[in-house]
């Protein structure tokens, strides 16, 4: 029996080969397309932070204040769980083009801001369009790349964003060399509705959700069947691995300058050296994420190199061992080990997560995590400003909390099934997911449009390595 599972899963595997190479041509089209969509948003997304020190100016905040309304706009990932949602509604490609449209108008209304509620709302309703059409485009790239293709795809996708949200980095000591205000970062923001004729025709219009939309898999999904008993124990899981990495990477990442000026001891320069050279050298961990995703699997990605990371992050705050006189070097060699194994990890994350979960659930999956972040990032901080008294001081807390990213990645090796190698149907469990919604066969998974990807026997038992039952 398990056997006969397994030579149907290599049935079905071979089938999406052969019916993704007629599409292949078009595989580098939609990646170039989910490349430039994800710099825009890197950029777009970073700017916030980036020019924080005169956002606070501008608008005479206090830091209290100013954190105070980074708070508030954390608000935007309830907005983006709604787009995730709607995008396994009416389309991946929809939500992508009318953020595209949307968010330069919302960019226009932020830079002219006179007030800080007003600047609030417009990058709340910014980062929810652009929160919404990343879920949506991770999840093209799974749907539409080949089988062997979808881990470079995400491996794209990261490395785009990464790209984007170093460009603020760049762009804003010219603006304040050559005496502009900070509003002028939004420029780009602004003029990113451009993009929206090239994408439009640079995305696929005949998606694999388009052929699935009008089926009741797809159609009469809802917000809460992640928790359906075939998908409830990967649900939990995922969500639980958001809450303990974002605890974890909100205090490592969160305070990382303030820690090597002001705790450590380095000049404003050499902490920025360390900080930039850490994010440009750990963008080889994309390549390097795809590579071991495709060679060893998801998760075993996650497992032993996402666990590794966080050993980096440790050693960084731990600081170089008494007597070493090249702290420098140990702080720029740990954050670099964090940064790339942080990259694979990353890879090898969404690869599992966009596979993990059938048509209509992908994007609404992606939001879920959204929400679990933004929870448990402001729960961060609000542990960190706890803790730190009772702990004796700021780096030892971080250091305790940079711990909960190793139980993270040992959950997600317990309990997430390995996707390498799987059609995108069988990873999903697609057609156990049409028969739990009562489907009548002809409806499932668009089996009439796949051809040889039905399956060569009548065997319908639950695949090896099925342990969500």
């Amino acid at each position: 029996m398990a056997s006969t599972g397994i030579e149907n899963q290599d049935i079905r595997a071979e089938a999406e080969r052969i019916h993704d190479s007629q599409r292949s041509p078009d595989a580098r089209t939609i990646i170039a397309a989910i490349v430039i969509l994800l710099v825009y948003q890197g950029y777009s997304l970073s700017l916030v932070g980036v020019a924080a020190p005169w956002i606070a100016k501008s608008f005479a905040l206090s830091e209290a204040k100013l954190a105070e309304l980074f708070a508030w706009m954390s608000l935007s990932a309830f907005c983006t769980l709604f787009l995730a949602r709607l995008a396994d509604r009416v389309g991946r490609r929809r939500i992508i083009l009318w953020s595209l449209v949307l968010a330069p108008l919302c960019a226009i209304g932020a830079a002219v801001a006179r007030h800080p509620a007003s600047f609030a709302s417009f990058e709340i309703v910014i980062t929810a369009l652009l929160g919404g059409s990343v879920s949506s485009a991770i999840v093209l790239l799974a749907e539409e790349l080949p089988v062997e293709q979808r881990a470079r795809g995400q491996a794209f996708a990261a490395t785009a964003s990464a790209v984007g949200g170093v460009l603020a980095y760049i762009v804003i000591p010219f603006l304040l060399k050559w005496g502009y205000s900070w509003r002028w970062l939004l420029a780009p923001c602004v003029a990113g509705v451009v993009l929206v004729v090239p994408l439009a025709h640079m995305l696929p219009v005949d998606s694999r959700w388009a052929r699935l939309a009008q089926t009741k898999s797809v159609s009469g999904s809802r917000i809460y069947d992640i928790f359906h008993p075939l998908y409830r124990r990967r649900a939990i899981t995922l969500l639980a691995c958001a809450a303990l990495d974002t605890i974890a990477g909100s205090a490592v990442n969160g305070w990382l300058y303030f820690d090597a000026v002001s705790i450590i001891g380095l000049s404003p320069q050499k902490a920025s050296s360390v900080i930039v050279t850490g994010m440009v050298l750990g963008m080889l961990g994309f390549p390097a994420g795809a590579w071991s995703s495709d060679h060893f699997g998801r998760v075993p990605t996650v497992m032993y190199v996402g666990g590794a990371a966080w050993l980096g992050a440790l050693a960084f705050y731990s600081g170089p061992p008494i007597g070493v006189t090249w702290s420098l070097t140990w702080l720029l060699v740990a954050y670099c080990w964090f940064k790339i194994a942080s990259a694979v990890m990353t890879v090898g994350a969404n690869s599992a997560a966009t596979e993990l979960f059938p048509a209509g659930l992908r994007t609404t999956m992606i939001g879920w995590q959204g929400i679990t972040a933004a929870a448990f990032s402001m729960l961060a901080q609000l542990i960190i400003a706890t803790l730190i008294g009772p702990l004796g001081g700021l780096t030892r807390v971080i250091r305790y909390l940079s711990l909960l990213g190793i139980p993270s990645a040992i959950i997600f090796g317990r309990f997430i099934d390995e996707t390498r190698g799987l059609s995108l149907e069988d990873a999903a469990k697609e057609e156990q997911w049409a028969r739990a919604r009562n489907l009548p066969r002809g409806s499932r998974m668009g089996r009439a449009s796949d051809g040889p990807s039905r399956r060569a026997t009548g065997n319908d038992e639950p695949q090896g390595h099925d342990l969500d039952h």
